[in-house]
Formats: structure tokens, C-alpha cells, sequence
């Protein structure tokens, strides 16, 4: 599986000169979602960051019962550590470390805390933009999807539940 086959038109840069800054990370599923699969770009674009996720093999949305949490909509974030190890696979990619916060803001203001991914049959697709980075800044962090949605305000790092998959962040091009 390659980047082209997630339709992103980054590449068509490759040949110029002037080239906007870019990164990727390859999103793999763990244990707890092996199927999940899917890319994650960063453009640098005037004033900031185009963000671009294209995922497939997201588990379905089921609603939380008593204390248990739903499953869906995902969790999506930059996490402080580049690294996939899975270690435990119960309570995988934990070596990623938490939401990566340069600033110390308060939890749903962090410069890593992203909207969450909606399953659509497993698949999900995100553009958005933020000025939070630059390109260099995320280089070797790591992407993380989790089992559930992130409530932006549980501190320090919102309850998204499980991580699910898991990538890391490499300069484009």
C-alpha cells in the first residue's frame, strides 16, 4: 500500500522547485485493531498546516452502556514520543507518551488534540487546518487513533480510551 493509492495530490510536487514543507505518518493498526490501516499528511499552506487523514478498517460506532465508554467516534492525536512499540497488548502503544503540548496549555488546547474520526463502514476521511505547528515541529511524533472520542476537557489528556493504531510522523518528500 502506498500514499497514492489515498488520492493526497502532495505528490505532484515532487518535480518542482518551491515545494511546500510536508510530512507523513503510515497509521497501522495494533492488537485491538489489526485491519486498521491509512495515512496522515501535513502541508505546510499560507498562515499555517493543512492536516489530511484518509483511514480504512475503523471499528464501528457502538454507544457507551453504564460505565463503559462507546466506541467511536476515534480519538485522534499527536503523541509526545516517536515510537509504535506495541509493549502490551492490552494497552497498546503506550511508549508513544501522552498528547504532545509544547505550550503546557490545559487539555482541549493542545497543539496535538486534533477532531476525531467518524467510521463510515471503517473508513474515515479528515482535511482541517491548524496554526498550533510547523512541519519540523511534529517530525518523529506519533500519530495515535483511539477506541473513543477524546471529551476535550478531562485532564491531562481527554479519556479516548484504547489506542488503537499508531504511526510515526516522517518528513515528505
Amino acid at each position: 500500500m502506498s500514499y497514492y493509492q489515498y488520492g493526497y495530490p502532495g505528490y505532484t510536487y515532487l518535480p518542482y522547485r518551491n515545494v511546500p514543507a510536508m510530512a507523513y505518518a503510515r497509521v497501522e493498526g495494533g492488537p485491538l485493531a489489526p485491519s486498521l490501516q491509512g495515512y496522515v499528511f501535513f502541508r505546510e499552506v499560507p498562515n499555517g498546516i493543512e492536516v489530511y487523514a484518509e483511514v480504512n478498517g475503523l471499528p464501528e460506532y457502538k454507544p457507551g452502556k453504564g460505565d463503559q465508554k462507546p466506541i467511536g467516534p476515534h480519538g485522534f492525536h499527536i503523541h509526545e514520543n516517536g515510537s509504535c512499540q506495541v509493549g502490551d497488548k492490552n494497552e497498546p502503544f503506550k511508549a508513544a507518551g501522552g498528547h504532545w503540548n509544547p505550550d503546557n496549555q490545559p487539555h482541549g488546547n493542545h497543539a496535538g488534540d486534533f477532531p476525531v474520526l467518524f467510521s463510515n463502514n471503517g473508513y474515515s476521511k479528515l482535511s482541517f487546518f491548524t496554526n498550533r505547528f510547523k512541519i519540523e515541529d511534529v517530525i518523529g511524533k506519533a500519530i495515535i487513533i483511539h477506541q473513543s472520542p477524546d471529551d476535550f476537557r478531562s485532564q491531562p489528556s481527554g479519556d479516548a480510551g484504547k489506542r488503537l493504531a499508531c504511526g510515526v510522523i516522517m518528513s515528505y518528500g
